[in-house]
């Protein structure tokens, strides 16, 4: 059963140096409250794992602005023009990945798989310290799964038990997300009672879920 809190309560056990993912496409169905408690929490060196670094003031644009991150995991950080500035001087490591091999990644970590097989960058950049592999007569990029310590989703309801529905195109990385994390916190719209999401409707099973905050609620 997952437990209801505040964004502080649920992030309690979050240190410098830890590794969080932050699920949402440019902002959309990204956990702005949680992401604001991390700010609050003041935590440096963080290992961020996004689909992209989003824009000053959005998202984990925001974590971006507030220079908490020590090491980034994105397929684009275009729309923050500091991310790249960072990357260029060293000072934040940035690992650029093709969003669908991004997406794999966390996919296989959630899953317990020890990694796959993609042949997108090959003969590139990305190929760059990766292991090759020669199938049938096609060349493969061994890429490795992705897990972190925290993953921070955002959905439109929930129910008591931890069970989410996202609204429209904020799923996208957050189901994924929700299964590669050891700890896995939810901000929410509204908690309605177990039974009032019909089983069928279930995107993200209450399994996966840790904590859950309601938006907009200052409890704790």
């Amino acid at each position: 059963m997952a437990v209801i809190c505040s964004a502080r309560q649920a992030l309690a056990g979050l240190t410098g140096g830890m590794s969080v993912m932050v699920a949402g496409f440019l902002g959309v169905g990204t956990p702005e409250e949680l992401v604001g408690a991390v700010i609050e929490s003041g935590v440096t060196g963080l290992t961020v794992i996004a689909n992209d670094s989003a824009f000053p003031g959005v998202g984990v644009g925001r974590l971006q602005d507030s220079k908490q991150i020590g090491k980034l995991h994105a397929s684009y950080i275009g729309g923050h023009s500091d991310t790249g500035k960072c990357m260029e001087t060293g000072e934040m490591d940035v690992v650029l990945t093709p969003q669908g091999t991004l997406a794999e990644q966390i996919r296989a970590g959630g899953s317990g798989l020890g990694g796959f097989l993609t042949p997108t960058g090959v003969g590139t950049v990305v190929a760059n310290g990766k292991q090759e592999m020669t199938v049938n007569g096609r060349t493969y990029l061994l890429e490795l799964p992705l897990k972190a310590d925290f993953a921070l989703l955002r959905a439109h309801r929930a129910d008591a038990a931890g069970n989410l529905i996202y609204r429209n195109s904020a799923r996208n990385f957050n189901p994924l997300m929700a299964m590669a994390a050891e700890v896995v916190v939810a901000e929410v719209d509204e908690v309605v009672p177990v039974g009032a999401i019909a089983p069928e409707e279930v995107m993200t099973p209450g399994i996966f879920i840790d904590y859950i905050v309601i938006r907009g609620e200052k409890n704790g």
